[in-house]
C-alpha cells in the first residue's frame, strides 16, 4: 500500500475522529494503538477493518501475510493517544453481541463505574479470574474510549463484555437460577468470606465514590463486604473487586 503522509488525508481524519463516543457509534468501529493491543487482536476473532504502522514495522515478522496501511511519523503521532506513541495502531469493528441464551458461569457487573483504569483492571481481572463476561451498566465509562481500551490491555478481546442495562441482566440471572452478588459496606451486608465459592454467579460492583444503587442492593441475592483491620476508609473498586472475585470463584 502506499504511503499516507499527511495527517490532513480524509481517511486519517476520519479515524481521529474516533475519540470521541459519537463518532465511534456512527462509524461503529474505534482504534486501538500499541504493539501488544495490535498482537492481541491479530490472534483473536475480533473484525479488524485495517492495521496502520510506520515503517520502522515493515520487518516485524509478526506481520507477515497482514496488508499493512504505512503512514509516516507525523501521522502515527496524529492517531496517538499516548505521550510518545509505538507507531501502530488497528482499525476494529465495534462487536454485535447477543445477549446468551443460556447463562452459566462467573459474571462481573459494574454498576455506574466511572473510572477508565477500574473498569480496565476489573475486566482484566474477570479475564485471569476465568469469568464468562462482563456487564457495563448504564452511566458507566465508555468501553471503546481510548483510556478504558489501553487500561483494559487486551482482555475486551478474550472475554465477551456487553454495555447494558443491569436491571435485565438481573431478572435473567435471576430465572436462571443464579445469584447475584451485590457489594456494600453497611452491617447488613455479610463477610465474603461466608460464601461458599461456586461455578455459576453473578457479582456486583458498584460506584467509586457512591457504591451500588440502592435500588440494585434491594434486589441482589445477598450484598457482601470486605472486612478492613486497618485505618483505611475503603478498598479501591478494582481491588476490592479482584479479591472478590477470586474468592467466590469454585475454578480458582
Amino acid at each position: 500500500m502506499s504511503l499516507i503522509q499527511s495527517s490532513k488525508n480524509n481517511y486519517i481524519k476520519d479515524l481521529r475522529k474516533l475519540a470521541r463516543k459519537k463518532e465511534r457509534l456512527a462509524q461503529q468501529r474505534y482504534l486501538i494503538e500499541g504493539i501488544h493491543l495490535v498482537k492481541e487482536v491479530l490472534k483473536s476473532n475480533a473484525k479488524v477493518q485495517a492495521v496502520l504502522a510506520t515503517e520502522a514495522f515493515e520487518q516485524s515478522a509478526w506481520l507477515d501475510g497482514i496488508a499493512v496501511q504505512w503512514i509516516s511519523g507525523e501521522v502515527a503521532k496524529t492517531l496517538g493517544e499516548t505521550i510518545t506513541t509505538q507507531g501502530i495502531f488497528a482499525v476494529i469493528e465495534l462487536p454485535e453481541l447477543e445477549r446468551p441464551a443460556t447463562l452459566n458461569g462467573a459474571w462481573l457487573l459494574l454498576d455506574q463505574i466511572q473510572d477508565p483504569g477500574n473498569i480496565g483492571t476489573m475486566v482484566r481481572t474477570a479475564d485471569a479470574a476465568g469469568f464468562n463476561g462482563v456487564v457495563l451498566g448504564q452511566d458507566s465509562a465508555d468501553l471503546y474510549s481510548p483510556k478504558v481500551v489501553r487500561s483494559m490491555q487486551g482482555s475486551q478481546f478474550h472475554i465477551t463484555i456487553y454495555e447494558s442495562d443491569l436491571l435485565t441482566w438481573f431478572a435473567d440471572f435471576k430465572a436462571a437460577g443464579i445469584p447475584v452478588y451485590g457489594s456494600e459496606l453497611n452491617e447488613g451486608a455479610a463477610d465474603f468470606r461466608t460464601i461458599k465459592p461456586q461455578n455459576d454467579f453473578a457479582l456486583v460492583m458498584g460506584n467509586e465514590g457512591n457504591g451500588m444503587q440502592a435500588s440494585l442492593l434491594e434486589m441482589t441475592t445477598k450484598n457482601l463486604y470486605i472486612p478492613i483491620k486497618g485505618q483505611a476508609e475503603s478498598l479501591n473498586v478494582a481491588v476490592a473487586a479482584g479479591i472478590l472475585m477470586f474468592q467466590l470463584s469454585a475454578t480458582n
